[in-house]
């Protein structure tokens, strides 16, 4: 019935699809750092992005927030993690040329274009624009690798609500017209959006989410056709194999490929949400919206003002320890009314892109927890690690050419990673920062996120018993030689950047070192072959310094240290009945 109804309509679709009319979909993502994390299920190669800066404030200086708050980061952070999560997502290295004015402009996608607020805080015309070249500049050295996608518009917006003069308003309405020309440029260069769809493409988006048309009597019958369809078939997530089923029964399916490209057009179009997770369990969020309503009702943590105080120690255990239960998720979930079906479909999504992460454990469903990194607050208070011996740091990364920021988002996927590996709940959390605790090791392991590098440490309690003392030493020393959790962190941080930041899939992971004379973080060429008496050499120009380095013998060298580590295993196995890390 419904196949030779839409055969039906086809000409009518097709009429329709000669209006020269557009439109576009804009979503502000906001600049809280809480939602960076769950800003990649939206984001897309094919969209154009716009971000506004706030001309009256240094870039090196502490962000301030809307509300007045100084969060422990910096402007040139924030700006770095939001570039990071949008350029670094595309491999695509091709370069597009946009006709912007009477000038050619080559660029890759995805492109981000930079306006500038605040802009009535300066009243120099020329202070103005010296510090909008400024940030310019300021970007190009920090993020070097981001030149080709960034395009600076040089449009200042006066942002004061108070000033409604008539010359205030045309400036306004200047560079919102010349804003919309820039973009309608990118636009218009952009391959996706120039070539062709199959008008079954066009059907099955508006069966799936875009509104129809009932200004006429043929289209009231269209309505109410895909009205039924929708009540029936479509659901606000579905998997992979429910579209291609509805595709089939419409006559609208031709292929499994073609599917997919459907998916990602409507995907880069904004009219869905579509995660790819193998191509048979692929979620499809018809109501983008919705998700939204979702994820601010787990991420958003509001001040929790009065109620059932079972709740509010839930809300407060999230907040010191990154952890949510399976309860508080159903609570904060009640007003939408989602069944168990739809529920954990939408967790197994916010796991896929690692925004949650379930600790495993023998609880039962309703009591178990999952792992959300970044619901902690700058203003945790850190642990106290003054009754631990604790090693020097052993750092994980880039060369700042090839990679010169690892966001947050990274470093939060990287800690649930690691929480999967290692499979156990004891835990502690701080801002950028997390201490696991390996219990058949004896000590624990400390992830610290340092800009552009990860920065690892171990640490064991201090014992007053020196046999004890001495086997405990030996034994985390044998364990960090033996299980070599450098190695475990450095595959696993490599696997996210190419996963995830896939523009820098070719650059090399290293371990690196801090210099003692000039303090810089310099490469550890080898860990098989350390200089003699484990010396290094800063390779940082000007430097060259040789010195020994004890995060490099608290990590690397261990090994010659520990030749018979089956006589040391003795000794803990001897001592386990003396002591027990807590």
């Amino acid at each position: 019935q419904y196949r030779t109804f839409f055969q039906h309509y086809y000409p009518s679709w097709l009429n329709k699809s000669k209006d020269d009319s557009q439109y576009a979909k804009i979503w502000d993502f906001g600049g809280r750092s809480i939602y960076h994390v769950t800003h990649q299920p939206f984001l897309s190669a094919n969209s154009i992005y716009i971000l506004v800066f706030n001309i009256n404030q240094n870039i090196h200086d502490k962000l301030v927030t809307r509300d007045g708050h100084l969060p422990n980061t910096t402007y040139l952070q924030s700006v770095q993690e939001w570039l990071t999560s949008i350029i670094s997502g595309n491999s695509n290295q091709d370069k597009i040329t946009a006709t912007i004015g009477n000038n050619q402009v080559e660029y890759s996608s995805p492109i981000v274009i930079l306006v500038a607020s605040h802009g009535d805080c300066i009243k120099n015309k020329q202070e103005r624009m010296d510090r909008f070249k400024n940030f310019e500049k300021e970007l190009v050295t920090m993020m070097p690798r981001y030149k080709s996608n960034i395009y600076s518009s040089r449009i200042i917006f006066n942002c004061n609500p108070d000033d409604d003069s008539q010359s205030t308003r045309d400036e306004r309405e200047q560079c919102s017209l010349g804003l919309h020309n820039i973009i309608k440029s990118f636009v218009q260069s952009l391959p996706f959006m120039r070539n062709p769809i199959p008008i079954r493409w066009y059907i099955m988006a508006t069966i799936l989410h875009t509104s129809i048309d009932t200004s006429s009597s043929q289209n009231q019958d269209v309505s109410s056709i895909i009205n039924q369809i929708r009540a029936t078939r479509v659901r606000k997530i579905m998997q992979t194999q429910e579209i291609q089923s509805l595709a089939e029964d419409l006559g609208l399916y031709e292929g499994d490929d073609e599917l997919i490209a459907m998916l990602s057009y409507l995907h880069d179009l904004g009219e869905i949400i579509f995660c790819r997770n193998g191509d048979e369990y692929s979620i499809i969020i018809t109501d983008v919206d919705w998700l939204l309503r979702i994820f601010r009702a787990i991420i958003q943590l509001q001040d929790y003002q009065s109620g059932i105080l079972e709740i509010q120690s839930l809300y407060i255990t999230a907040i010191e320890t990154g952890k949510i239960s399976m309860k508080y998720i159903n609570h904060v979930l009640a007003p939408l009314e989602l069944d168990m079906k739809t529920k954990r479909s939408v967790i197994n999504l916010m796991e896929t892109y690692d925004i949650l992460c379930r600790i495993e454990s023998d609880n039962d469903e309703e009591n178990c927890q999952y792992f959300v990194p970044h619901l902690l607050r700058p203003d945790v208070n850190p642990f106290d690690l003054s009754q631990y011996h604790v090693s020097d740091a052993l750092y994980i990364g880039y060369e700042y050419d090839d990679i010169p920021y690892i966001p947050d988002g990274i470093y939060y996927c990287l800690l649930s990673s690691c929480l999967k590996e290692w499979n156990n709940t004891n835990v502690e959390l701080y801002y950028r920062c997390a201490k696991f605790y390996l219990a058949s090791n004896y000590h624990y392991i400390i992830i610290k996120k340092d800009n552009s590098h990860i920065a690892l440490q171990y640490c064991y309690q201090k014992l007053d018993i020196s046999t004890s003392a001495n086997a405990i030493k030996s034994a985390v020393e044998i364990s960090i030689c033996e299980n070599r959790p450098q190695d475990i962190v450095k595959e696993k941080l490599s696997s996210l950047i190419n996963d995830r930041m896939p523009k820098f899939k070719e650059a090399v992971i290293r371990y690196y070192v801090r210099c003692s004379g000039c303090n810089n973080l310099t490469l550890v060429d080898n860990d098989n072959e350390p200089c003699k008496g484990n010396l290094v050499q800063c390779r940082i120009r000007g430097c060259n310094k040789l010195f020994e380095s004890q995060s490099g013998k608290d990590w690397i060298y261990l090994k010659e240290e520990h030749t018979n580590g089956k006589i040391n295993h003795q000794i803990v196995n001897q001592s386990s009945d003396i002591f027990k890390l807590k």
